[in-house]
């Protein structure tokens, strides 16, 4: 294909959970010229060096929030996955202004090094949480989109944003904390029985990464179709895939949280595509002319739902236990 053939690859963030992912997809492109990873972690990029043994990786010490380090590491790439971001709710909560630094300025400071270089095209990854935040991690991922859609206006440049739910066995996520209370026989820690999570594989943010950088056009948001399931089955699940029987404690909702995720607002919907798997979210043509912004608007908006995790697909236990079986057994994903 065009965009694999002789071309150079960048992921920034890329020892990370979805960085190594991407990096090892990466990897089976065989008519790849280059892959290179931009991370702070020089221990991770060593682990990973070791680990794929591959000529085509290129690795690059740097940090996001340093434009310089950036602008230089993007020199002669043809296509950039940002995946780097504090995503951690508690770190954000309590070092809010460091997730400024890393989600929104980093970010910026990633738009300008591909303006700078040329570069083809950029897909950014986003977060259920920057739809109606109500912390500063999905704050600060609000307006990194908001930054990433003002450039998009610009017709050289094409940038493309992915964002998703809980991605399973992920940093932050909750299934490898379950398991590591399983595994040591402790209580398993639940904020709200009913509280619900989408459910994505590592597999399923590649796939969706994949159509955005082929398909998508500049100020375009995807995001993937998810079943969703409570936390009392995903608990469950997990006890009996391991064949334990911990007891279950309710800790009650912590700072940050909510009991549901979102990952299509109501507004949004009024201008989003369904698809067979996923969803696009056009750009706000009507925000993009200040004048129009004030005169014109949409209509029946009261009849329009957003996209969460109790209106997909519902998961039951037995149906949690063949994905989460399906997740554990896969050895590119595993907890």
């Amino acid at each position: 294909m065009k965009i694999f053939k002789n071309k150079v690859y960048m992921v920034t963030g890329g020892t990370g959970s979805f960085g190594s992912t991407m990096v090892k997809n990466l990897l089976k492109k065989k008519e790849i010229k280059e892959i290179r990873i931009f991370s702070r972690d020089e221990n991770k990029q060593e682990k990973q060096r070791l680990e794929h043994k591959s000529k085509k990786l290129k690795f690059y010490i740097g940090d996001v929030r340093d434009l310089n380090s950036i602008k230089k590491a993007t020199e002669g790439v043809d296509y950039l996955f940002h995946a780097a971001a504090l995503k951690q709710v508690p770190s954000c909560e309590f070092y809010p202004m460091e997730a400024v630094q890393t989600n929104i300025i980093g970010t910026t400071n990633v738009i300008e090094a591909c303006k700078y270089n040329r570069i083809n095209k950029a897909v950014f990854l986003s977060t259920d949480k920057a739809v109606y935040p109500v912390n500063a991690m999905g704050m600060t991922k609000a307006l990194m989109e908001k930054v990433i859609l003002s450039y998009s206006k610009d017709k050289n440049v094409n940038f493309c944003i992915t964002r998703y739910g809980n991605v399973m066995g992920s940093r932050g996520s909750v299934i490898p904390l379950f398991i590591d209370q399983i595994k040591n026989n402790q209580n398993i820690t639940i904020t709200n029985f009913k509280m619900s999570r989408f459910l994505m594989s590592l597999t399923d943010t590649v796939d969706l990464v994949y159509e955005a950088l082929e398909n998508g056009k500049s100020g375009e948001i995807f995001v993937q179709k998810s079943p969703a399931t409570n936390i009392e089955n995903l608990a469950r699940a997990l006890l009996q895939i391991f064949k334990k029987n911990n007891k279950l404690k309710n800790i009650g909702v912590r700072l940050g949280e909510r009991l549901y995720e979102i990952l299509i607002s109501r507004e949004e919907m009024m201008r989003t595509v369904i698809k067979k798997n996923f969803y696009i979210i056009k750009p706000d043509k009507l925000s993009q002319n200040y004048d129009n912004y004030f005169i014109k608007g949409k209509k029946n908006f009261a009849k329009i739902s957003e996209y969460n995790s109790l209106n997909t697909k519902q998961l039951d236990l037995t149906q949690t236990i063949s994905l989460l079986k399906k997740q554990i057994n896969n050895e590119e994903n595993k907890f």
